[in-house]
């Protein structure tokens, strides 16, 4: 041999192997080769089972934000109902007083024909804040006679189609609709 030797001129078919180390070897090497593969598979099942299990979150994720929704729709739809029969409630409570009213507003436009100067004042008042709030007077004199806002008490005979000729008893409205129909002497 030389005295010169350099491990870096070996190349690995020039160094000879034992036999025993060669299939040493052969078995660590199909020993490696299976961990890679179960390794493999391993981390393949995992990522299908990450990906179900991440679809099974988005599917439930939505499923939750589709109740959320409809909780909010129905409180909606609760809030708005609430709302409109408290209005509902409040218009009802108001027409109740103005009709329990109405026996008051007589007396004063009775008043009012006896002594206009001295009642004008207060039944213009009275009118005035109870129109404020949705009462309304009905105008029949020389109107076509209408049964859904007036009675006639009194016939007078004429020609043609009936008449309101008087208001005996003033009607009211409350907000649109009738609270109590006028008593006429109709005509025709």
């Amino acid at each position: 041999m030389s005295d010169d030797f350099n491990p870096d001129d070996l190349r690995p078919d020039d160094i000879p192997l034992d036999p025993d180390f060669t299939s040493e070897m052969t078995r660590l090497r199909a020993i490696v080769e299976q961990e890679e593969a179960e390794a493999a598979a391993a981390a393949e099942a995992a990522g299908e089972a990450v990906e179900h299990d991440v679809e099974a979150l988005v599917a439930e994720r939505d499923s939750f934000k589709d109740i959320a929704l409809r909780l909010q729709a129905d409180f909606d739809n609760y809030r708005k109902r609430v709302a409109t029969q408290q209005a509902l409630d409040t218009q009802s409570a108001t027409g109740k007083m103005a009709e329990e009213l109405l026996p008051v507003l007589d007396a004063c436009e009775a008043a009012f024909l006896q002594h206009p100067a001295e009642v004008e004042p207060l039944f213009n008042l009275l009118l005035g804040q109870l129109k404020k709030l949705g009462l309304e007077s009905m105008n029949l004199d020389g109107q076509p006679f209408d049964p859904n806002l007036a009675e006639a008490v009194l016939h007078e005979p004429g020609d043609g189609e009936p008449v309101v000729s008087e208001v005996l008893r003033s009607g009211y409205t409350w907000k649109g609709r009738v609270l109590r129909p006028a008593m006429v002497k109709v005509r025709g």
